[in-house]
């Protein structure tokens, strides 16, 4: 399979993913529907990029020429209201290689600034591993993604197609989409790993394949997805429709590792 064709089905499984998933729940399908809108430019920028190739000095002002005009579409055409005057307000006032730069540099973003530069730049390292190396970030540790040093966004158990092979728990980076592997029993966070300090929380009536994976000592979360359960999941897109599981979580106390692309 070509890079192409592995990037077609790949952006094809997370649209089909994405609209399953808003016709079963009534509660996501707002994120869900801008995430497609999303999910169209999102593939532009991706073969773009591939075709491009910018190099790692290149990709601030590409990211804005070529994926960030499609984002400000998908986000006028149907995001909220608050969203569409935002970033309509950021496109005509804002620094916008400055946003994308500050996202690809690892600083804490908040509200349009880090949607805008997370829908727009991700894709971009997604197609570019090469360029994402150039933006390693963290200690080489096992809770930073080893491609390009982000924080993990989503955890997965694997469906290994074996009753008695049990996979190891895989990490997906929020920045680039990488992978890489944890501990089962660790925390993606921290790196605890007393099980009684690990508690797991889930809503098995509604998410039968979906938990959340929290951790006593520094009060951070994730949700892991378990393949096993569910193989029609695609991780990305299910994490995005998990939000009475954020809920939850924040009521108990927990934070996100990291928040997703539509800031839950």
């Amino acid at each position: 399979m070509t890079l192409v064709e592995r990037a077609t089905t790949t952006y094809e499984r997370r649209r089909e993913r994405a609209r399953e998933l808003g016709a079963r729940y009534d509660f996501a399908q707002e994120p869900l529907r801008l995430y497609l809108a999303l999910l169209d430019a999102q593939e532009r920028a991706f073969e773009r990029a591939q075709s491009d190739r910018p190099s790692a000095a290149e990709v601030t002002e590409y990211v804005v020429r070529v994926a960030l005009p499609g984002i400000m579409e998908a986000a006028v055409a149907a995001g909220t209201e608050t969203l569409r005057e935002a970033a309509l307000l950021r496109f005509h006032d804002g620094d916008l290689e400055g946003i994308v730069e500050a996202w690809l540099g690892g600083e804490e973003q908040h509200g349009t600034d880090a949607f805008l530069a997370r829908a727009s730049a991700s894709p971009v390292l997604e197609a570019l591993p090469e360029v994402a190396r150039t933006l390693l970030r963290g200690n080489g540790d096992d809770h930073h993604c080893p491609t390009c040093g982000g924080l993990p966004q989503v955890a997965i158990f694997p469906d290994t197609g074996e009753a008695l092979l049990t996979a190891r728990r895989t990490l997906v980076c929020s920045r680039c989409a990488g992978e890489w592997s944890l501990g089962r029993v660790t925390c993606a966070a921290c790196g605890e790993n007393a099980g009684a300090k690990l508690p797991i929380l889930a809503d098995e009536a509604r998410f039968p394949h979906m938990r959340i994976d929290a951790c006593e000592i520094c009060r951070r979360y994730l949700i892991t997805i378990d393949e096993r359960k569910d193989p029609h999941a695609v991780p990305i897109v299910d994490e995005l429709a998990a939000v009475p599981l954020d809920l939850v979580a924040a009521e108990r106390g927990y934070t996100k590792i990291v928040r997703n692309l539509m800031g839950f």
